[in-house]
């Protein structure tokens, strides 16, 4: 079986073009769907992707304005109302009846509305160092990252700007140059930009105090579910974490020492935690 996935392009309601990346899999499997970062791609579930593929169908989408998914005209298109709009097509399009979701922040919170709005599609959740608190310290950092585009001359800059700018993640000196590559790509101008629209950056809310969503989370129904915190994310709170794990006990809890935000998912313990949630559901 091949390792590359397939590109899936499709539209949206509105008629914009959305694209995912799918490895194929057992049909009779619950299939997973991973939703990224809100600075993040489809590449990012590669290293997963690969380790589940053959056993069940993986999905990784690209948001709108992001990686191989159109631009849009007006940034309001990027609110995330929108987003969670573009959600339920993607599921139509792809022929996502029952899913896993394996949500990577902004991912893990559409995984949560999901959750709510459409309780039968949702067999599990894993949310990767996200929750139903944001802290605004960790907001400001994703804004002040998310709005600029360095345009690099190379992927050596590239990769020494992020391991410069982003929290801790365990990632060893030669492994920066692969996190460049999927943070940038090549411009018609020959420069490295981002993977996605800078003008997200105006369509996130700018609230003063915390981002507060414990209905989302209080909703989900009764699931298997996975928790992944960095120990030194500026996004999930420890409290925050706590209060998940006392409000849905039976939550399986992976916390990683001296990583940020957000854990690259190639972390042993993410690794295992993920197949034992996976294989509750055959």
């Amino acid at each position: 079986m091949s390792a590359l996935p397939r590109r899936i392009a499709f539209s949206a309601r509105d008629g914009l073009r959305l694209s995912a990346l799918e490895w194929p899999g057992d049909p009779g499997a619950v299939p997973l769907l991973c939703l990224p970062g809100i600075a993040r791609t489809a590449l990012d579930f590669t290293g997963v992707a690969l380790r589940h593929r053959g056993r069940r169908r993986v999905v990784a989408l690209d948001y709108a304005g992001h990686g191989e998914s159109g631009r849009a005209a007006d940034p309001a298109r990027y609110r995330v109302e929108v987003a969670i709009r573009d959600l339920m097509d993607a599921l139509a399009a792809l022929h996502l009846h029952r899913i896993a979701i394996l949500g990577t922040s902004f991912g893990g919170i559409l995984g949560m509305a999901l959750g709510l709005i459409r309780p039968t599609v949702l067999a599990a959740l894993a949310l990767n160092d996200t929750g139903p608190r944001i802290e605004p310290m960790g907001l400001d950092e994703v804004r002040n990252f998310i709005g600029r585009d360095p345009a690099f001359a190379g992927i050596e800059e590239a990769a020494a700007f992020l391991r410069q700018i982003l929290p801790p993640l365990g990632i060893p000196e030669e492994g920066w140059r692969a996190i460049a590559e999927t943070t940038y790509a090549r411009g018609t101008d020959g420069r490295l930009h981002p993977r996605w629209d800078i003008r997200i950056l105006q369509a996130m809310p700018r609230e003063a105090g915390p981002t507060e969503l414990w209905p989302l989370f209080h909703g989900l129904p009764a699931i298997p579910l996975l928790l992944i915190r960095g120990e030194a994310s500026a996004i999930l709170s420890a409290d925050t974490a706590r209060r998940m794990c006392e409000a849905r006990p039976e939550m399986e809890f992976v916390s990683l020492p001296g990583i940020g935000h957000a854990p690259t998912l190639l972390e042993p313990p993410c690794l295992t935690a993920l197949d034992r949630l996976l294989a509750k559901l055959g």
